[in-house]
């Protein structure tokens, strides 16, 4: 019989051959990220000049591409619904603000157009640091370090987790009913035909099976008694040096930024 090699009771986790291949972005705490999410974003919000946030934008880019493997393609669909609100901010902002016309005779200022490029280069950064933290953490790995690390309380935790586990199933769970509606669907052409009331049932279905998903869930986890007495992780999520020097370098970034935007 082959012997199993204990885990160690600060945390840490036996030598993967895999875990070289492990983006590096993945391999840190995700209570770590996720502080370094919500300070960097409400540090962003400090910035007024457009130049820095360009500057933050682009390494955030960088960043998350190489530390996280984001493939480009990925980033670019993720930074569209940023892009879109963006450029909803630039037209306001430069169309309602008051200041230098840009061409004379024309609505728009100067002044709006810098508030509203500074505005719309906030929000994706914030997106970009999103994708990062998304694409690199596992929904489980950052429930129980919530619970090891942030003390957040098992009976938020593991719904959240819950949650999240039903959301990705829901695009399944819909393929699932309109096939089911495809079966008995009149054909068009040979093909099921579908109309708007079609959508709505599917919607309807998919409302109702997701409720009872949640009841057996809210039951289960209610049975387990989370949130009375302490629990024990089987596989614990550590924290270590590498994680303090993500922090030394994201804020050294955010610094280095909080400089130029002072002296411009």
């Amino acid at each position: 019989m082959t012997a199993v090699e204990p885990r160690a009771a600060t945390g840490t986790r036996p030598t993967d051959p895999a875990t070289a291949a492990t983006p590096y972005l993945a391999r840190r705490n995700p209570t770590v990220k996720s502080a370094i999410l919500l300070v960097a974003s409400l540090a962003t919000l400090g910035f007024l000049d457009p130049r820095p946030l360009l500057g933050l934008w682009a390494l955030a880019v960088v960043a998350v591409g190489v530390a996280a493997r984001v493939p480009p393609r990925t980033l670019v669909l993720g930074q569209v619904p940023f892009v879109v609100f963006g450029v909803g901010l630039v037209a306001v902002n430069g169309l309602s603000r008051p200041g230098t016309p840009l061409v004379p005779g024309a609505p728009v200022s100067v002044e709006g157009l810098t508030v509203g490029v500074a505005l719309a280069l906030r929000g994706l950064v914030i997106g970009v640091l999103t994708i990062g933290f998304l694409a690199s953490t596992p929904p489980r790995d950052l429930m129980v370090s919530l619970v090891q690390h942030a003390r957040l309380s098992p009976r938020y935790a593991y719904p959240v987790l819950a949650g999240h586990r039903m959301l990705t199933a829901m695009p399944a769970r819909w393929a699932t009913i309109r096939a089911a509606q495809a079966v008995r669907a009149p054909l068009r052409r040979g093909r099921p035909r579908f109309g708007l009331p079609d959508a709505g049932r599917a919607a309807f279905a998919l409302l109702v099976t997701s409720i009872r998903s949640a009841e057996r869930i809210a039951l289960a986890l209610e049975s387990r008694g989370l949130g009375e007495r302490p629990r024990t992780v089987w596989r614990p999520v550590p924290v270590g040096p590498a994680d303090v020097v993500l922090v030394l370098v994201v804020l050294a970034a955010w610094v280095a930024a909080a400089v130029v935007d002072l002296r411009l």
